[in-house]
């Protein structure tokens, strides 16, 4: 079959990179892509909240499935108007996206189906927030509403921190949109961890655990950012915890969606919270992490299409996610000034040193063509993954991969992975 990706950054990448080993496929395109994912697909000048468009290839290239990689689109609605004209499409519907699209839905559906997570209120008046904050104890979590890129997440140590931040979020309308309405929710204390799973409406089948870093600084200090590494499997994501998610949290979530009349085909990402009163759920992702795919994917035997093709038709319950038994890990090269301002259109050198070097990958976020060149075009330029027998090893081996590559600005985390000495 011919498959269209729909997004254009590293998750797009390495999801583009594990369809192009399916024996099902004959053709992959993206839309809009980049320069990594023009080395597997054909990629096209249509943007991903082109839905009209979209459709318009879609049905002239008699594209056999439509793999949506992006939350705006999904939240948006994409998947109701591929399937409105008949089209196999992976992802959520817009009813069943607002898992991720609403932080405040979110919350409200945990709360009513006992999901463990953070004790939280919802605000639609600044004022209202404002007079919450006087009783409340500190530190504490705002979060604006709706999408913001991963970034519309404040952490306030004080009071005047936390007014601020309610300024900043629903009057300075930083986050535009998705800060409307805010979440003023409990800090809590433990080690994260993400956990993506396929559903199929009924059957959830989830994926190796994975820990993200998402502060831009060393040590977790700095600016929120969509990610600068990851690694995977998490060593803090127990059998034991494995067993207590499935109960309370993974399995509850598909059926909770399900009582509400918003069944749920596709991606969930699990951002979890191992405090010691238990897993709780900091957040619902409704499509691959960006970086946690790029460390899951590469260890996943399955072939995907066949995973997601059973999302769509039901019959997720007659597989068996595989994964390999090691290890991998992803230090993302940024350009320096990231999440903030940045130059765009720096050259990359070294791209050539990943070719036919088993284990070790690297997956285009912001980059494009320049006439022959590869140059930088966005904060999150590339995700160098390596896999190895155990963390220590990957962590060594991706450390190793980032002097492969260079461009002016380059900037990198150097603890990516820190946690797993603690182990």
């Amino acid at each position: 079959m011919k498959v269209l990706i729909v997004g254009s950054g590293g998750r797009e990448h390495a999801i583009a990179w594990k369809v192009s080993q399916s024996s099902k496929v004959e053709k992959i395109y993206c839309a809009p892509g980049n320069a990594g994912i023009a080395e597997y697909a054909q990629c096209l000048p249509i943007g991903a909240m082109e839905f009209e468009k979209l459709v318009a290839f879609a049905e002239e290239e008699k594209i056999g499935l439509t793999i949506i990689g992006m939350d705006d689109p999904l939240v948006g609605g994409i998947v109701d108007v591929f399937e409105k004209k008949g089209l196999r499409v992976f992802g959520p519907r817009e009813n069943a996206a607002i898992l991720e699209g609403s932080k405040a839905f979110s919350k409200d559906l945990m709360k009513k189906y006992n999901i463990p997570t953070a004790a939280y209120e919802n605000f639609d008046d600044a004022q209202e927030a404002y007079e919450y904050l006087e009783k409340a104890e500190f530190p504490i979590v705002l979060k604006a509403d709706g999408l913001a890129l991963g970034k519309g997440v404040l952490i306030c140590n004080t009071i005047e921190e936390a007014k601020e931040g309610v300024k900043t979020i629903m009057l300075d309308k930083q986050f535009g949109a998705a800060g409307n309405r805010l979440v003023i929710e409990e800090f809590m204390v433990g080690r994260e961890v993400s956990v993506l799973s396929f559903v199929d409406g009924k059957t959830i089948k989830t994926m190796t655990s994975a820990q993200d870093h998402k502060r831009a600084k060393d040590g977790d200090e700095g600016l929120n950012t969509g990610g600068m590494g990851t690694f995977s499997p998490s060593p803090f994501y127990t059998d034991e915890v494995d067993e207590f998610c499935k109960k309370y949290i993974y399995q509850a979530t598909v059926d909770a969606m399900k009582s509400e009349g918003r069944e749920f085909k596709g991606i969930i990402f699990f951002g979890l919270m191992l405090t010691k009163n238990g897993p709780k759920v900091l957040e619902y992702n409704a499509r691959f992490g960006d970086p946690e795919a790029q460390v899951v994917l590469p260890r996943m035997k399955n072939d995907i299409i066949e995973v997601m093709e059973a999302c769509i038709d039901g019959t997720l319950d007659q597989l068996e996610l595989e994964f390999e038994n090691n290890a991998a890990v992803c230090v993302v090269l940024a350009s320096d000034g990231y999440p903030l301002a940045y130059d765009k259109g720096l050259e990359i050198k070294g791209l050539e040193n990943f070719k036919e070097k088993e284990g070790y990958y690297v997956f285009h976020a912001g980059t494009k063509f320049d006439n022959e060149k590869i140059v930088t075009n966005g904060g999150r330029v590339l995700g160098v993954v390596a896999k190895g027998e155990d963390l220590k090893a990957a962590r060594t081996n991706a450390y190793e991969a980032t002097k492969w590559i260079d461009f002016a600005n380059k900037y990198m985390r150097s603890d990516i992975g820190k946690a797993i000495d603690e182990v």
